[in-house]
């Protein structure tokens, strides 16, 4: 067994179904902090947060996904994370607009990928945003070099294309856009593609399905789904969906922690609100997959 697959099957659950975490959010995740207080949201606040979430469901986790620039070392540091769960190093550089979080996104060329992997990482992750009216060379050319970069350090690669609208403003189509963006880059040699859900989950349950099956029939290899725009209670029905129409898990932050955002006591709310969404997405995908 080669370190690519070692790696992949460490952030998989033993029924081979993958229950992965997302703490890798960064400017999105202030915003989402800004709206229950009032002041600045600091990296301090965010570096806090991360950290507890880690702590309270990293046990229930197959691995979890966590940012350089506010929590990677300090979770290190505190030797937080369950031992049972893996860890997977964001490997993504976010650039922000006057109108986007997220405008553009680059390699991380201040992750090093022997020293991650050194300190525990089994894996790298790359957001690729798709966009219509954008040259699809320059995505391939980014995906295609991290791939790469991940293999020649013995690391997984997690390829997670997003759909956006096009700069031009003219007409997009969410469903076509994610089928499109897994058509170019759902066989670049990636070890996990990580996709957003078709109508958000909240399709009927055909529809739903079909745009699943179109990823699933367009990717090489496992394909597992994030929960960003899917209401949390809508998402393990989403995952289940997903799952019987070929993908292999999650890797998920906001359809798992984001209710306990806010909250007065944060510590009890994730044991008390987090901790069982994460456990009834563990129950489905080893329900349907195993």
């Amino acid at each position: 067994m080669h370190g690519q697959t070692i790696a992949v099957t460490r952030m998989a659950r033993p029924s081979g179904a993958y229950a992965m975490l997302a703490i890798d959010q960064r400017e999105g995740l202030r915003v989402m902090m800004a709206e229950h207080q009032t002041g600045p949201v600091t990296d301090q606040a965010l570096t806090e947060f991360k950290l507890q979430v880690i702590e309270a469901l990293s046990p229930y986790a197959s691995a979890v996904l966590i940012d350089r620039e506010l929590a990677w070392n300090q979770t290190l540091a505190a030797g937080i994370t369950a031992p049972s769960c893996a860890l997977i190093a964001a490997a993504d550089t976010l650039n922000s607009s006057a109108d986007e979080l997220v405008a553009s996104v680059e390699i991380d060329r201040a992750v090093d990928p022997a020293r991650v992997r050194e300190q525990g990482a089994v894996a790298l992750k790359l957001l690729v945003l798709w966009r219509p009216d954008e040259p699809a060379e320059l995505r391939i050319a980014m995906v295609d070099e991290f791939v790469a970069i991940c293999r020649a350090a013995g690391l997984a690669s997690v390829v997670e294309p997003v759909a956006r609208r096009p700069r031009d403003g003219s007409a997009f189509d969410r469903e076509t856009a994610i089928i499109a963006a897994a058509k170019e880059l759902g066989r670049r040699g990636q070890d996990l593609y990580k996709c957003e859900i078709p109508l958000f989950g909240a399709g009927p349950e055909a529809e739903v399905r079909r745009g699943c099956a179109a990823i699933a029939k367009n990717v090489d290899g496992a394909w597992v789904v994030l929960s960003s725009g899917v209401k949390q209670d809508q998402f393990p029905q989403a995952v289940e969906w997903a799952c019987r129409e070929g993908a292999s898990g999650f890797l998920a932050g906001r359809g798992i922690w984001s209710g306990v955002i806010g909250k007065p006591d944060v510590k009890r709310a994730l044991l008390e609100d987090a901790v069982p969404r994460l456990e009834r997405l563990c129950e489905v995908v080893d329900r349907v997959i195993a």
